[in-house]
């Protein structure tokens, strides 16, 4: 078919076909997007062969003709005709436009087979804002951390194109594989360089203008590490107790770009001991002996006050004593003593008279000698005595007891008992003092009568036990049989081995409280510690009263609830009296520090009690629960409530549940002595307790007691069963005016005891030494975490010579709250609107719209089997909801489950006799 083009009308062509002779038009150029930069047009051009015709359309109508710039050419090779046309579209058109739709123009090709349509092209208009949705920030990276800086360029048409610059150099990825740019145009360096410290610049371009972000500055800090510790030095004391130091330098790397210095002392002491010479010195002479056959008497002394140690000097002197006993009215001979004055005499008369005395001293000693023997027989004494030390042989054995020197007022030694087996007795004859050594002498000095002699006083005998000492006083004339003696011994033990367990509970003041309860019921809450016991209206039996307690049993006198991996997680609570009749049960509070918020289930928690042997056993497994079970335990994130009908001893406890491991919330609390200082030592305590205002308080009534005060709000913590021990540190310390005595990197806790709980309460001393007594000020930093897991750090600034303020943050657990309460005032629900409840809710409904949707409502329902062997379901509900509101007082939870139940009679009775 042929195509007629007849004279345009209204500007635009009048076609019409006839039968084809060409084929249709093909475009060789098609027109393509464009945006007008501030006010210059664009071109659009397209060309076409064969083409008769060719024009554009604009969002659907024809451009005029006489816009149209049209060039017409012939094909070389195929002969066919080629036209090519031009528009212009001013930034004037574009916004002329209305509605959602871009501008856009097509190019329409005629010939005489048909029409052919080319893509659209758009026209809009460009631009680029000028601020940056996002600019890079600069940061303080340590060496080979992975960096990451944002970029959001400034929205504009066309989209910008986004460059980096590292110090005006722009970064190109390819060059550099360290470097990374994300498809969100955010530059990431893979491992921070020395080399990468530098200004980063974030470059947005487009067709229209150039923006440039603020520059970011990164530092890439390189933090101290400690060489190796050098050889210890020599004892610098060359007697006695001296130090022995090592050092070690903050180079294996130095801190660079303001790195942290290295944590810790560069220096090491240790204490050292060189064993000090001593030399010997003589002990006080003992007495004289009697006078001998050669007119001398003798004394000796010992090289023992003290010995000589250590290569010490052996004492200078002699170590016996003689002299003449007769004050010379007789001379030394080798045998007999003459008298001086028969000796300047003749010699007949020297020897008839020395003749004389010969005869009448062979007399006297037959007789000495005759008198010894019958007495020797007399008292059966067989041994000679060696040992100068064992004046009274014949009352103790040899070795065992020396004689008393009158200025010595203890004659037993408290490391040599006396053996009391030996029967005491009186020795009047010669005795032998001198101990010559280990080879003794044959010769040995007799000793006469003496006050050594005498019959012994009052004797203190100490029977000693491998534990304790017991004292008795005897007589010295009384007979004691080896019978008697060893009835003597065992009297130290009366007594001691009949030592029975008491069960008696201590009630100290402030873990305890007690009131008289009847039938109407009560409540006791010991104060700040979170503690309470909630008795309900009709629990204790018409006309009967009991005194009822509430203890918080003290760690130090009460055996733990936890073995093996279990961990204690709540105060160990005793109520009673135990054993007596419960028509309802009761609700125990216990705060607990368990870490509950974790998605999966972390912890294996066991409610377990007392026996009245001290054994523990296992009430119930929470998750766990039977119809056997006694108990019901309901958790919260702080505590838990106890439902139970049997008064005793409890605890909770708990351990990791497979895979994760659990985590226990402890708090961290710095204390510091609340007087000023006076001298140059200081020292920080810092605790870490359980999370619970029991163990809070526990330990504020400690710190008081020594002085202590609180300086800042405990800080959380949260401690993970991974067997890693917790780690502190103190840190910059000002050196030019304070030293830390630690000689250790660091102080740690061993895990086991912060997760048994065996040791109460766990704390680490940090000593300071002030430069002089002018130093007032105080500031460091004290870093505490567990390795491998979280941490936190106090920063600490005071005034160590002003006398601090008490710091006692007040702890949950209703610190307001009265000891006890008695009666209706107990309860935030009256007894007329809690029996309506349950004449509502108790009966079983249909439509499940009873007791079982209000425990679902107030999230009670993790055991309904529970609730459902009580006689009223919905009364024990109401107890263990006002357990769980002790200290909000709002009846508003209860009002809003009763009204999503559709319990509206019950609203218009509590609005109407309550307090909603």
């Amino acid at each position: 078919m042929k195509t007629l083009v007849f004279p345009l009308r209204d500007g635009h062509p009048n076609l019409f076909f006839l039968s084809p002779a060409e084929p249709l038009p093909e475009f060789l150029l098609e027109p393509e997007d464009a945006f007008i930069v501030k006010n210059r047009p664009v071109q659009l051009r397209c060309r076409a062969s064969p083409a008769t015709q060719i024009y554009f359309k604009c969002n659907g109508e024809w451009v005029n003709q006489n816009d149209h710039i049209t060039r017409e050419s012939l094909d070389q090779i195929t002969g066919l005709v080629v036209r090519e046309v031009d528009i212009s579209v001013s930034r004037t058109q574009v916004e002329e436009l209305f509605g959602l739709e871009d501008y856009w123009c097509q190019c329409v090709a005629w010939s005489s087979a048909g029409t052919t349509k080319s893509n659209r092209a758009y026209v809009r208009i460009a631009y680029l804002r000028k601020n940056f949705e996002q600019e890079p920030l600069g940061r303080e990276v340590r060496l080979e951390q992975e960096v990451l800086l944002q970029c959001r360029p400034p929205e504009g048409m066309p989209a910008a194109e986004v460059d980096w610059l590292k110090n005006e150099d722009v970064i190109d990825p390819s060059q550099d594989s360290n470097f990374l740019i994300t498809i969100d145009h955010d530059l990431i360096i893979k491992q921070a360089r020395l080399s990468d410290t530098a200004n980063y610049t974030c470059v947005a371009r487009n067709v229209v203008a150039k923006r440039r972000s603020s520059t970011a500055t990164l530092i890439v800090y390189v933090s101290g590490g400690w060489s190796s510790w050098t050889e210890w030095s020599e004892c610098n004391a060359r007697c006695g107790r001296g130090w022995q130091r090592r050092t070690r330098s903050c180079t294996n790397p130095a801190p660079l770009n303001g790195g942290a210095f290295c944590e810790g002392p560069p220096v090491q002491r240790v204490t050292c001991t060189t064993l000090c010479p001593v030399d010997g010195g003589w002990t006080e002479w003992a007495k004289w002996s009697a006078c001998g056959t050669e007119c001398t008497h003798w004394r000796s002394r010992e090289c023992q006050a003290p010995p000589p140690i250590n290569g010490g000097k052996h004492c200078s002197g002699s170590m016996m004593e003689s002299k003449n006993c007769t004050e010379g009215l007789c001379a030394r001979s080798k045998t007999l003593c003459i008298p001086h004055t028969l000796q300047s005499n003749g010699m007949g008369v020297a020897v008839y008279t020395g003749l004389v005395v010969a005869l009448l001293l062979s007399v006297i000693m037959v007789l000495c000698v005759g008198v010894l023997a019958y007495r020797r027989r007399c008292r059966h004494l067989h041994g000679d005595i060696t040992d100068s030390s064992s004046a009274l042989t014949a009352a103790f054995h040899p070795g065992n007891y020396k004689p008393p020197r009158q200025d010595n007022p203890h004659p037993l030694h408290p490391s040599a008992p006396p053996d009391l087996t030996a029967t005491a007795g009186a020795f009047r004859g010669p005795l032998f003092s001198l101990q010559q050594g280990v080879n003794d002498s044959p010769h040995k000095i007799p000793m006469t009568t003496s006050p050594l002699l005498d019959p012994l006083p009052s004797l203190k005998i100490k029977v000693y036990n491998s534990s304790t000492l017991s004292s008795l006083e005897l007589p010295a004339d009384m007979c004691i049989s080896d019978g008697e003696i060893l009835s003597l011994k065992s009297v130290g033990t009366v007594g001691r081995d009949r030592e029975y367990p008491s069960h008696t509970l201590s009630r100290e003041p402030g873990l305890s409280t007690s009131a008289t309860l009847g039938n109407l019921g009560g409540r006791l809450t010991i104060p700040n510690t979170g503690v309470s016991l909630l008795v309900p209206p009709g629990t204790i039996p018409q006309g009967k009263f009991y005194e009822m307690y509430l203890i918080i049993n003290k760690w130090d006198k009460t055996t733990l609830p936890s073995e093996g991996s279990q961990t204690v997680l709540s105060p160990v609570v005793s109520c009673g009296p135990s054993g007596m009749l419960l028509n309802r049960p009761v609700v125990l509070t216990l705060p607990h520090c368990a870490q509950l918020d974790t998605p999966t289930p972390d912890w294996t928690l066991t409610l377990k009690t007392q026996t009245h042997q001290g054994a523990w056993e296992e009430v119930l497994t929470v998750g766990e629960e039977t119809l056997s079970s006694p108990c019901y335990l309901q958790l919260e994130e702080e505590c838990c409530h106890v439902l139970m009908e049997q008064l005793g001893t409890y605890g909770l406890v708990g351990q990791s549940c497979p895979p994760q491991p659990a985590c226990k919330r402890l708090q961290l609390a710095l204390f510091a002595p609340r007087a000023p200082c006076l001298s140059l030592d200081y020292s920080l305590r810092i605790y870490c307790i359980h999370d619970t205002p029991h163990a809070l308080k526990e330990v504020l009534d400690l710190e008081r007691s020594l002085g202590g005060v609180l300086l800042e709000d405990p800080k959380p913590l949260l401690f993970k069963d991974s067997y890693h021990n917790l780690r502190l540190s103190i840190h910059d310390i000002p050196h030019s005016h304070w030293r830390s005595k630690l000689l250790a990197k660091y102080q740690e806790i061993p895990f086991y005891h912060i997760w048994s709980g065996s040791q109460r309460p766990l704390h680490c001393t940090f000593s300071l030494e002030r430069g002089s007594l002018a130093v007032s000020q105080l500031t460091c930093k004290i870093c505490v975490r567990q390795v491998e897991g979280e941490g936190q750090i106090f920063q600490l600034l005071t005034d160590i010579q002003e006398t601090l303020p008490p710091h006692s943050p007040l702890p949950s657990g209703g610190s307001c709250l009265p000891s006890s309460q008695v009666g209706p005032y107990a309860f935030r629900l009256p007894d007329s609107i809690r029996h309506k409840i349950c004449a509502s809710l108790d009966a079983p409904s249909a439509r499940g719209c009873d007791w079982r949707l209000l425990a679902r409502s107030l999230g009670f329902d993790r055991y309904l089997n529970y609730f459902a062997t009580k006689p009223s379901p919905t009364g024990v509900l109401l107890d263990l909801w006002e357990a769980c509101h002790q200290g909000d007082a709002d009846l508003v939870s209860l009002a809003t489950a009763l009204e999503e139940m559709g319990k509206s009679e019950v609203l218009v009775v509590m609005t109407t006799d309550g307090d909603c």
